[in-house]
């Protein structure tokens, strides 16, 4: 056998290796991929829900801590008159 030959043979059996270990590698990219899309799906989500409660703290936050305030107010009044 001539020597091109099975040099012709050593490089096309590693050919094959590398095109199988670059599909299996393409694979688990593919994979991870889809993991970390699915994760920030989920950060998105829940970033989207704490703004929701942040607007709605705000919207109701105001007046309660005016009420509150003037409920303490009215508490060291009706106190004071005892």
């Amino acid at each position: 056998m001539d020597w091109a030959y099975v040099l012709v043979i050593i490089l096309s059996v590693f050919l094959a290796l590398f095109l199988l270990l670059s599909i299996i590698l393409a694979v688990l990219l593919i994979r991870i991929t889809l993991k970390i899309k699915s994760v920030a799906d989920s950060a998105e989500r829940t970033a989207g829900t704490v703004e929701e409660f942040v607007k709605n703290a705000k919207k109701f936050g105001g007046p309660a801590l005016l009420f509150g305030a003037f409920m303490q107010q009215a508490k060291k009044f009706t106190r004071r008159k005892d």
